[in-house]
């Protein structure tokens, strides 16, 4: 069995945050929700902006669109994931599930060079697939962590991770706004930086990190009946486990509203701020970029609080701000109060990330299985965000405004919060 607590490990576990962030910054959050926006809006004769756009015969609204596509992406790995993390930890094979996740997202990534408008679902599956790869590979690296570091590190090591993802995804951003805003590099180059920046440096991951972690090896039998057979073992664990189900219900629901925001902001403030001229574009990235650096340092603050207050009551803190944030955003209009709260975002996004991975991590039992527990985690983060990302969609669709899809993410912040103090007490989670 592999020792817990190896530096280099560790280290090379932490890097392929570097390695993996520059999806959602550069493409969830910053470059290219901005080209999909201008890409699919055009101006009617009488010089208003017509953002319909036709997929599959039906007129959507581009952000419904999208919001739809993603969160199809997150049901898939929500099927998925379970199976083959069931699989992965019955013959300890997480590292090449990872690296498979690893490289369909990548040179999925590197596909939306090829996105048109003329082949609206086609480019839209390019997308779906970056997604899925993201977060599929997601669920095998997050399983690592139990099996890697002792749970009084946990904390620690999961905002080292989110850190280093914070600061090298800003670095290939700060990049690719140089070739695009100086020397007039069409955008769709990012996307090609994206997949070479997140191979390439996931490499380091992929050399340190073991093949396997466990000494025994599984039975001949079939790998996808096992995987089933894995994941009914951890169901039943969980049964027994009422602090880690209360949790998991409590991740559930505010997961829907910290995903959905960070996902559909950059298309929030493309269309409800009021920018001057083309100051969208430069408006939305400063604030990506402050959302990005305050990130680290939110990271830090909420490992540090959790090591004073305990783990729930930090969690509980950052839950408090993130509904004062939606309560804010709901009447925001101007580039000033949009910076404000982008740099507030920044505060808590890196905090309830790195809290909500290591919490989970402390109070899992002592088990071989981490993958197929993950799975869990990570199953219920993606319906949580299939959840609210649908919403989301649907209230802009029903309405006509995005604004009035902040409301439901208020509502699952509430809950989440609410259902965070049921969880029972325990030494891992109290900042003994």
């Amino acid at each position: 069995m592999l020792k817990k607590g190896n530096r280099r490990i560790i280290n090379a576990w932490a890097f392929y945050d570097w390695a993996n962030s520059v999806y959602p910054l550069v493409i969830t959050t910053a470059i290219f929700p901005m080209f999909y926006e201008a890409y699919t809006t055009s101006t009617n004769p009488d010089g208003t902006l017509n953002d319909s756009v036709l997929f599959f015969g039906f007129h959507l609204k581009n952000t419904e669109l999208y919001s739809y596509v993603i969160s199809f992406s997150f049901l898939i790995v929500s099927i998925i994931s379970p199976i083959l993390s069931g699989i992965a930890d019955y013959s300890d094979s997480k590292k090449s599930f990872l690296k498979f996740f690893c490289y369909l997202g990548a040179l999925s990534c590197a596909s939306l060079y090829f996105f048109d408008i003329a082949h609206l679902e086609l480019s839209m599956i390019s997308v779906l697939l970056a997604s899925v790869g993201f977060w599929g590979s997601i669920v095998f690296y997050n399983a690592y962590l139990p099996e890697i570091a002792e749970p009084k590190d946990h904390d620690r090591i999961s905002a080292k991770g989110y850190s280093l993802g914070y600061i090298g995804s800003s670095i290939l951003l700060i990049i690719n706004l140089i070739m695009i805003m100086v020397f007039d590099i069409d955008a769709r180059v990012s996307f090609l930086t994206v997949a070479v920046w997140w191979i390439g440096f996931s490499q380091i991951t992929y050399a340190r990190l073991p093949n396997q972690t466990f000494t025994a090896k599984p039975k001949m039998e079939n790998k996808f009946t096992r995987g089933w057979k894995e994941l009914k073992k951890v169901w039943f664990q969980l049964n027994e486990m009422p602090e880690l189900k209360r949790y998991l219900a409590s991740f559930f629901v505010y997961s829907m509203g910290v995903q959905t925001v960070m996902i559909m902001a950059t298309l929030f403030a493309a269309k409800e701020i009021n920018w001057e001229g083309d100051g969208a574009k430069t408006g939305l990235i400063v604030s990506v970029l402050i959302i990005q650096f305050i990130a680290i340092a939110g990271a830090y603050l909420f490992s540090w609080l959790s090591l004073k207050w305990g783990n729930i009551k930090a969690l509980a803190l950052s839950l408090v701000i993130w509904i004062g944030i939606c309560i804010a955003a709901y009447y925001i209009r101007e580039p000033i109060e949009f910076y404000i709260i982008a740099a507030i975002v920044g505060l808590v996004m890196g905090g309830i990330q790195s809290l909500s991975r290591s919490t989970y991590s402390k109070i899992l039992p002592v088990t071989k299985d981490h993958a197929s527990f993950f799975s869990f985690y990570d199953v219920l983060e993606k319906m949580g965000i299939v959840i609210g990302t649908l919403s989301y969609g649907l209230i802009e669709g029903i309405t006509g405004s995005m604004r009035n899809s902040i409301l439901a993410l208020i509502l699952f912040f509430v809950v989440g919060l609410g259902l965070l103090f049921f969880v029972p007490k325990r030494k891992e989670l109290a900042g003994l």
